[in-house]
């Protein structure tokens, strides 16, 4: 038999990753004894494991209705995201000078799959190139800590971000034109100041169209 501490962790696994993915959405419940059945483990590494998704933010208490996947709301979506633009700036300033010829090749690929799926009208597709594209940049980051970070942040946005560009669709073809900007910027060596602000503005442009579609302007 499993030891006690496996039995945790697997549990833990299998419930955070189905968050993630979205199979249990903002505001399911997590129902510990059906949860345990299905899992085939007692009831201890469920309500172990939920407390540590409720640590880790992804899980709430609702009275008179137990835990549930924590919702995403868009005050929180802004300031998640303008946090990741923060960090994602810096990011790239430090990544720049390790991206090869070939990395710069497959971003530039990435972007022309961002604009068929955009005139493709696959918004799901957009994301997950737009994310792609970033994450060749995550990958060449020096600092562990720092990618550690931008995957955390990530994934809880991922819920609300699929769709971010359906809400706001306009913002797809603008956003594949300051990824060609940043691109130029890494390839003729620019300052790593003038890298890491531009990846900034890049993502707090998104937010800003958000708030401007969301305020009805």
């Amino acid at each position: 038999m499993p030891p006690a501490t496996s039995k945790q962790e697997r549990t833990y696994a299998v419930l955070r990753q189905r968050i993630v993915d979205g199979v249990y959405g903002p505001g399911h419940r997590l129902v510990i004894d059906a949860l345990a059945r299905e899992l085939e483990v007692s009831q201890m590494p469920v309500r172990e494991a939920i407390r540590r998704l409720e640590a880790e933010g992804w899980v709430t208490y609702v009275r008179n209705q137990g835990a549930q996947v924590a919702p995403i709301d868009a005050g929180s979506w802004t300031e998640a995201t303008a946090t990741l633009a923060v960090l994602e700036g810096y990011a790239t300033a430090l990544a720049a000078p390790t991206l090869t010829a070939d990395d710069i090749a497959r971003m530039r690929e990435i972007n022309g799959e961002m604009l068929a799926a955009i005139e493709g009208l696959d918004v799901l597709a957009v994301s997950q190139h737009n994310l792609a594209f970033h994450h060749v940049i995550h990958e060449r980051c020096p600092n562990s800590h720092l990618r550690r970070e931008l995957k955390q942040i990530e994934e809880r946005l991922d819920t609300l971000r699929r769709s971010i560009f359906l809400y706001i669709p306009m913002r797809g073809r603008v956003s594949i034109e300051e990824h060609e900007a940043l691109l130029a910027l890494i390839e003729r060596g620019a300052d790593p100041l003038e890298i890491e602000l531009a990846a900034r503005e890049h993502k707090l442009h998104t937010v800003a169209a958000y708030e401007e579609r969301a305020a009805g302007r």
